[in-house]
């Protein structure tokens, strides 16, 4: 790919001639291809803003769309289509693409150009936004037909479904696969700028049913550049719609013919000739349907150990709201008659209990961790892995790495998901730098629970900062700490429930009422908000459904879905936000297994919706079976493929 600083990377080895082209094609050729250099080999077409301006002309004239509905460019690469369609109005529009490369470009441009559209990698076949959110799905600019096997392609038109509300529209424009297979130019080459020129061999598959192509390019003095293969499948009129209709569309309906221009007026490509078409996506029912046996109906709950202490409850050790929390929720999952619970909080003995008679599958709400540690909270699935033993929640690589808030920090802003401005300090370190923004809130790297954080975590000069850094280094030796801006603004949290490609449901956005807490507390929600019940934290501080732009709370739920893939969170997890004074709304953490008590935020997101503290338990173990069922269906499959 071209460097930043526009010079051409070193020479790449060449192939030379190859007789056939279909054995040099990776299976994935996708993940690579699409970066700096596409932009240039295919920017005669892909960034034609004719080509663009009359791609969404025939948009919104086949599908009716209004500015009002919500649209989703999937593999929307550099967000020419996006970009355009919010030039002419639209609000609500979502661009999702697998090429970090493209993803970030349009990110860039729709920021200078002061257009709000929200972005995002993924990839098309299992990408993780809300179901039923769009009025249109589109898949333009021939960006159909990549993957080695059609029953991929089906996976992304079943994806597409789900994302559409029921009756929405699909658009699809894809190369005219017959005329292909009768028309591609076996041979060509073309200057691209005054220093790169491109040369093109193209072949069908073995099969015929696909049309593979290789590239080399060329710079005038640096020699091959780049020498790359990829392919597409050819889909007829007829093969297109028996696909559509295989993954439950309806009302295919076929328009104008696209054809494509170049500003070099060159090679067009697969772009040449290409089949507009519309679909419509099925009536969806929103009936609870009918529950048959669970695959797993014998669940062994593993708690805390109530018999041991724990340093991050009240007074280090189990009180009586712990253990009311707990016959909670005995009662709660008694409610769930199709399931059968037994409980083991006994840590002493839990590593043998689990050989001699390992479950049929775990709940797992240790939390606390093994021993009541929180440090080892990730050696309980840890365990459970080593024994083959299914469970509920995040495994111990994401427990792990959401443990440590900096490297969340390094993984939201790969992502482009705001953060505050934040300072690593080593405490044993009395040299560190203490940063000149005040206030600000100082909190330990690692933990939870918000141990380590009280009234006074909140400092206003350099002098408080380095008292509390102190008490940090005796509350938590060996751990360092972040001095992070102080957040004055909306605190909200996002629960997420299911796990991607088999359904993610987001809660109802909560929000953090501060407005009754005693006006000389900084506004936070400390150690005594969770564990004090005497504390005006406790007392003063309440929780509500947010009242959220709808734009704002999609775009919140949207960096949540991000994480939760990108971290490995499975089945439930929370997000915490917090706008600053200017109202950017910002990350503050991730919670792989948040807390699953009976007055914590996830019940009360769950509440926001109607459902019940069981109704709750139940969503979490019932997504946790089904991706445990649909990995043990993959088994055979994977075992065979190797």
């Amino acid at each position: 790919m071209v460097q930043k600083n526009g010079t051409p990377p070193p020479p790449a080895k060449c192939l030379g001639p190859v007789s056939d082209l279909e054995r040099h094609l990776p299976s994935d050729w996708w993940r690579t291809l699409f970066n700096a250099l596409y932009i240039k080999t295919d920017g005669d077409v892909v960034e034609h803003d004719g080509n663009t301006a009359r791609e969404i002309d025939a948009l919104i004239a086949v599908t009716g769309a209004d500015r009002e509905d919500r649209v989703l460019d999937l593999c929307c690469g550099q967000g020419r289509h996006a970009i355009e369609l919010a030039r002419r109005g639209f609000r609500h529009v979502t661009g999702l693409d697998r090429s970090r490369y493209l993803i970030r470009l349009a990110r860039r441009r729709a920021r200078h150009s002061g257009l709000a559209i929200t972005f995002h990698e993924g990839d098309a076949r299992k990408f993780r936004l809300p179901e039923n959110g769009f009025h249109v799905v589109t898949l333009l600019g021939n960006s159909f037909g990549y993957f080695d096997r059609q029953e991929e392609d089906v996976l992304v038109l079943e994806a597409a479904k789900r994302a559409l509300r029921s009756g929405g529209t699909l658009v699809l424009d894809i190369t005219d696969g017959d005329w292909m297979r009768a028309h591609f130019e076996r041979r060509s080459w073309e200057w691209i700028d005054q220093d790169h020129f491109v040369c093109r061999e193209r072949s069908l598959s073995a099969d015929g049913e696909r049309l593979i192509s290789r590239e080399v390019v060329v710079h005038a003095e640096k020699g091959v550049i780049a020498d790359q293969f990829y392919a597409e499948r050819l889909y007829s009129a007829a093969r297109i719609t028996a696909l559509l209709e295989r993954a439950g569309f309806r009302a295919i309906r076929f328009h104008d013919t696209q054809i494509a221009d170049s500003s070099r007026g060159q090679d067009l490509g697969m772009m040449a000739r290409r089949m507009l078409l519309t679909a419509q996506a099925p009536a969806k029912t929103t009936a609870v349907p009918v529950r048959g046996r669970p695959p797993f109906p014998e669940v062994t709950v593993i708690l805390g150990d109530p018999r041991l202490p724990d340093m991050v409850k009240r007074e280090g050790r189990f009180n009586a709201e712990d253990l009311e929390t707990v016959a909670r929720l005995r009662a709660a999952l008694g409610a769930l008659g199709d399931y059968k619970f037994t409980y083991v909080d006994n840590h002493a003995g839990l590593i043998a209990t689990l050989r001699a008679e390992p479950p049929q599958f775990v709940l797992n709400l240790c939390d606390e961790g093994f021993n009541n540690d929180a440090t080892f909270e990730l050696h309980v699935p840890a365990l459970l892995e080593m024994l083959a033993i299914p469970y509920t929640g995040a495994g111990p690589t994401t427990l792990g790495l959401c443990y440590d808030k900096s490297l969340v920090r390094a993984v939201a802003m790969s992502h482009d998901v705001p953060v505050p401005l934040e300072t690593y300090c080593d405490i044993a370190d009395q040299s560190a730098t203490i940063p000149s923004v005040f206030p600000a809130l100082i909190k330990p790297n690692t933990g939870d629970s918000s141990l380590g954080i009280t009234k006074d975590a909140v400092v206003h000069n350099p002098e408080q900062a380095i008292a509390y850094l102190r008490h940090l280094a005796k509350l938590v030796p060996g751990r360092a700490a972040l001095i992070q801006e102080y957040l004055t603004g909306g605190e909200y949290s996002v629960g997420l429930i299911g796990n991607p490609g088999l359904g993610l449901h987001v809660l109802p956005v909560l929000e953090v009422d501060y407005s009754s807490l005693d006006g000389a507390l900084p506004k936070i929600l400390s150690y005594e908000s969770k564990w004090d019940p005497s504390s005006p934290y406790w007392t003063q501080i309440r929780y509500r459904e947010a009242r959220l732009d709808d734009e704002v709370r999609r775009r919140i739920a949207d960096h949540s879905i991000t994480l939760f893939e990108r971290l490995g969170c499975r089945d439930y997890a929370r997000f915490d936000f917090r706008a600053d004074a200017q109202g950017e709304i910002k990350l503050l953490e991730v919670n792989p297994n948040p807390g699953w008590c009976w007055d914590g935020k996830l019940n009360l997101m769950a509440e926001f919706e109607g459902r019940s503290y069981a109704d709750l338990l139940r969503l979490i173990i019932d997504a946790a079976q089904a991706r445990t069922a649909a990995a043990r269906r993959m088994e055979p499959t994977l075992s065979a493929a190797q």
